[in-house]
């Protein structure tokens, strides 16, 4: 036997004791975007840290002005590669409480006619992704007694909140989690049988436009006519923002844009993604992105423009015949490429006042910019992991994109100068952010047998 069977011989005797792990994980209430659970993040960090310290890091919690960063360290040998992977403990809020079938935070192990799942808060995103590396790395010094490589871990505490500490965090301790390649588990499979890597993340840039017409809310009767109505000047506004092809008007808007390389435009092919499937669940059944693109190419290798949310004037049950003071909108753009944040939002500032008639006026609330971020595929580290996740799944896996946006990973790469390999094991049914989340344990189970592979594929 191999060493490399003899550790995957090793997860598969212990996967009860990894899943009972998982389980008190997942009790602990760790959500960071109310500061009535302060203490449970604090307790999660804790958790993770003792648990990092069985394995044979050295592992610290980290202060910062929010919650806790858990950092740790096995290093095995000054000459093998050097990998940090990151995962978050915080959670997202349970509401509404009335959908869930259990209590969130009392997790547990359900027959499904899919298999078994892990049902709880944080069960898929991302206690049960990140346990799956650090259940591989013990597996490994269980039976080995050393890492293949350099490990750094890096637990955040707030990504569920807007990460408000990690561009600073980072930025401080660029000694302590600088590496030769980062692994992030935040991602998913491409279905349950076929592993993804993800090679492509959307950047964004968001906006609150807010136009503001007279000076008050005014009667339609005596008004209606002479008065400029804000909510009219709003819609003509972003009814202007696409073509008749689905494409954005901003000047500039698809500078750094490139078109898809036709070996990964033919992979994408290849997955036969149901286009009326995908639509059809949702109760749509024609792609409204720009003409000449597959849905898959749209979602992944596109940029976009969407109204995320309109109110102005009267909403309430009957009538008020009234004209507005005030319009708002938010409005997004999902970026590829090299698309320049500012730059867009620099163009849609001036499409706003150029349409802005008198007696208008516009204010912006802007959201933090972030581009776009493409893995390259190209490297042999990538191949490396291509291979050995192709060697524990049903299918070859795939270079796949994703439609949104993993802010961390910029933040990677602008800090840390370095290239991020996106590997999950969560499927689309795993209602993340949802009542009754759940993962697999045949994702949590080959997951980590997956990183067990690709740790010794990196050598």
């Amino acid at each position: 036997m191999s060493q490399l069977d003899s550790v995957l011989d090793s997860v598969d005797q212990t996967i009860p004791d990894a899943l009972k792990r998982l389980l008190e994980f997942l009790k602990i209430q760790s959500i960071s975007t109310d500061p009535a659970y302060k203490a449970n993040c604090l307790e999660a960090a804790t958790w993770l840290q003792g648990e990092l310290n069985t394995v044979g890091f050295e592992a610290e919690i980290m202060k910062t002005p929010g919650h806790p960063m858990v950092v740790g360290h096995l290093h095995s040998d000054p000459k093998a590669p050097h990998v940090l992977f990151y995962g978050h403990y915080d959670v997202q809020p349970v509401d509404p409480l009335n959908l869930w079938n259990n209590p969130p935070f009392e997790p547990s192990i359900e027959s499904t006619p899919a298999g078994d799942v892990i049902r709880g808060r944080g069960a898929a995103d991302d206690k049960g992704q990140l346990m799956t590396f650090v259940e591989a790395c013990r597996a490994i010094m269980n039976a080995d007694g050393k890492l293949p490589v350099n490990v750094t871990m890096f637990f955040e505490g707030e990504e569920e909140s807007g990460s408000p500490s990690l561009i600073p965090f980072m930025k401080d301790n660029v000694d302590k989690l600088k590496a030769d390649i980062a692994l992030v588990c935040d991602t998913g499979m491409w279905d349950s049988d076929t592993p993804a890597i993800s090679t492509r993340l959307r950047g964004m840039v968001a906006e609150q436009i807010t136009i503001t017409g007279p000076n008050k809310d005014l009667h339609s009767g005596m008004y209606g006519g002479p008065s400029m109505n804000p909510i009219r000047v709003l819609c003509k506004i972003l009814a202007d923002l696409h073509d008749e092809t689905g494409r954005v008007t901003l000047d500039g808007f698809y500078e750094g844009v490139e078109e898809l390389p036709e070996q990964i435009k033919q992979q994408w092919q290849a997955l036969n993604h149901d286009e009326k499937a995908f639509l059809g669940e949702v109760g749509l059944s024609v792609p409204a992105g720009e003409e000449g693109y597959s849905v898959l190419e749209q979602i992944w290798s596109r940029p976009t423009c969407d109204v995320n949310g309109i109110t102005g004037g009267y909403s309430g049950e009957g009538f008020k015949t009234v004209l507005p003071s005030q319009a708002m909108a938010k409005v997004s753009f999902r970026l590829v490429g090299d698309q320049n944040p500012q730059k867009i939002r620099d163009a849609l500032f001036k499409f706003i006042n150029e349409r802005l008639p008198a007696d208008c006026t516009v204010e912006y609330k802007s959201k933090d910019a972030s581009g776009a971020t493409v893995m390259p595929v190209d490297a042999p580290v990538f191949e490396r992991a291509h291979q050995a996740l192709t060697s524990e799944w049903p299918n070859p896996a795939v270079y796949a994109g994703c439609g949104g946006s993993i802010p961390v990973v910029g933040h990677i790469k602008s800090i840390l100068d370095m290239d991020s390999m996106l590997i999950g094991f969560g499927l689309d049914d795993d209602a993340i952010h949802s009542p009754n989340e759940k993962y697999n344990v045949r994702s949590f189970h080959k997951g980590t047998r997956s990183w067990v592979r690709v740790l010794y594929a990196l050598v």
